[in-house]
């Protein structure tokens, strides 16, 4: 045969009622623990008082909130947070500015926005009717710097006519 364990009270009294921040779900206890007795541990009190606290949220939550059934089933509506919790480290201080940053507050010198950035990266082809990279892979600016016929014939005879020309200069300049 399974033991059963008596059901405990729903209702919780307390010296010191507790208070409640519903939006966190959070029950504040302003009691002491009990006092202990030689027959019960610790860690018994713990887990009586933490049911206790569990027992009068969840008594707080039905009794104030607002009710509604949906289909997924029934839903509690929670109020605002009231409570501010604290942080664990101090907020960083603010870090100082660069000279560049105070000579460009100075100046009213702004960076640019993105798409501003993007403007310069890309130009419009009317032939296309669409926009195009401007550098890099299939940029605009890389199709004029190599001719698709490179190999161009030279004529020999102006060549040395313009080498001969150059070797005149440089002996007028010595003489």
């Amino acid at each position: 045969m399974a033991s059963t364990k008596p059901k405990l009270d729903i209702s919780v009294d307390k010296p010191t009622p507790y208070t409640f921040d519903l939006g966190l779900l959070l029950a504040n206890d302003a009691n002491p623990l009990p006092p202990s007795t030689s027959s019960d541990d610790l860690e018994e009190r713990l887990a009586a008082n933490a049911r206790d606290g569990a027992q009068a949220l969840i008594n707080q939550m039905l009794t104030t909130l607002p009710l509604s059934s949906t289909p997924a089933g029934v839903l509690l509506t929670l109020p605002q947070i009231a409570t501010r919790l604290p942080r664990e480290k101090p907020l960083p201080a603010a870090k100082e500015k660069t000279k560049w940053q105070q000579f460009a507050e100075r100046k009213g010198i702004k960076p640019k926005t993105r798409e501003q950035r993007r403007e310069k990266s890309r130009t419009f082809n009317e032939d296309k009717g669409e926009w195009e990279k401007t550098w890099g892979y299939k940029g605009k600016r890389k199709e004029g710097t190599v001719p698709d016929d490179w190999v161009v014939e030279v004529n020999e005879k102006t060549e040395r006519e313009a080498e001969e020309k150059k070797k005149q200069k440089k002996k007028q300049r010595k003489a």
